[in-house]
C-alpha cells in the first residue's frame, strides 16, 4: 500500500483546525462529567511532537475523573532508547498510584503504547491508539523523509529488525485502535490490528492525522473506552447523538 494522497496530506492543516473547532463545545459539556474512576492514564504524543501536542487531549481525560501523565521525555524523536525510559516512567507511575494504567499513544506515540503494555501487561489496564503505524511502519509515507533526516540518512527499516518483526503482535490486553481513511500522513491499514477478536478492536473515525488529539468522535471513543476494566471490556458500539456514519463511518 502506498503513502496516502498528497491532496489529504495537503488538507491537514485545515481540517485540524476544524476538527479542534468542532471538539470545544464538547469539551465544555464533558467538564461536568466527572465520569472517571480516577484510574491513571499516560498519553504519548507522535513523532516530532511533544506533550504540548496532547495538552487538549490530556485536559479533555483529566476533566473526566482520570489522573493524567504525559509521557515526560520532551519531544518525540523517535529514539528506541524511549523504550526502557517508557517502561521506567510506568513503573513509576503504578508504584505511585497503585492501579493499572491506561496508555493512550498518538501516532508513533500509539508504536510505543502497543511496546509498552506488551513488556508491561500485568500493570496495563488498556491501550487506546490513534492513528498509530504499527504495522508496516518501515513502508512508504508522508514523514519517513523527516526520520531519515533526523537519523542522519538512516532508514526505519534498517534500525531494529527484531523490533519491526514484533510489532505487528497485539498485546494481550485490550486494544483499541483508532484509524482515519482520510489520514494524510500514514497508510490507515498500518494503523489497524492485524485480526479483531474479544479484546482488539479497530475503529474508524473522520478524522485528519493530526487532527486525532483534538477530533470530537475520537474523544466519544476514548471517553467509553475509558470507562472499562479488562475484565468488563466489551467492544464500541456508538450510542445516542454520536451514533451516525459522520462521525463512525463503519457503524
Amino acid at each position: 500500500m502506498g503513502r496516502p494522497s498528497l491532496m489529504w496530506l495537503l488538507s491537514e492543516p485545515g481540517r485540524a483546525l476544524i476538527e479542534r473547532s468542532a471538539s470545544i463545545p464538547f469539551e465544555h459539556v464533558t467538564q461536568k462529567k466527572q465520569i472517571g474512576d480516577g484510574h491513571p492514564v499516560m498519553i504519548l504524543p507522535g513523532f516530532l511532537s511533544s506533550q504540548s501536542s496532547t495538552k487538549a487531549l490530556r485536559k479533555y481525560v483529566a476533566n473526566l475523573g482520570y489522573e493524567v501523565f504525559d509521557w515526560g521525555l520532551g519531544r518525540n524523536m523517535g529514539k528506541l532508547e524511549y523504550m526502557e525510559l517508557l517502561l521506567e516512567r510506568l513503573d513509576e507511575i503504578y508504584i505511585k498510584t497503585g492501579r493499572e494504567v491506561s496508555i493512550i499513544g498518538w501516532s508513533l506515540g500509539g508504536v510505543f503504547a502497543r511496546q509498552l503494555a506488551k513488556e508491561r501487561p500485568n500493570i496495563t489496564r488498556q491501550v487506546i491508539t490513534l492513528a498509530a503505524p504499527f504495522i508496516g511502519l518501515s513502508e512508504p509515507n508522508n514523514i519517513a523523509w523527516i526520520y531519515s533526516l533526523l537519523n542522519y540518512g538512516k532508514k526505519v527499516k534498517d534500525v531494529n529488525q527484531t523490533l519491526l518483526e514484533d510489532l505487528p503482535r497485539p498485546a494481550t490486553v485490550p486494544t483499541t485502535a483508532i484509524y482515519s481513511k482520510s489520514d494524510g500522513v500514514v497508510p490507515w491499514k498500518y494503523c489497524i490490528e492485524p485480526i479483531e477478536d474479544d479484546i482488539h478492536q479497530n475503529i474508524e473515525v473522520r478524522s485528519s492525522h493530526i487532527g486525532m488529539g483534538v477530533n470530537l468522535a475520537v474523544f466519544a471513543v476514548i471517553e467509553d473506552r475509558l470507562l472499562y476494566e479488562k475484565e468488563s471490556w466489551v467492544k464500541f458500539r456508538p450510542r445516542g447523538i454520536m451514533n451516525n456514519r459522520l462521525m463512525f463511518p463503519a457503524y
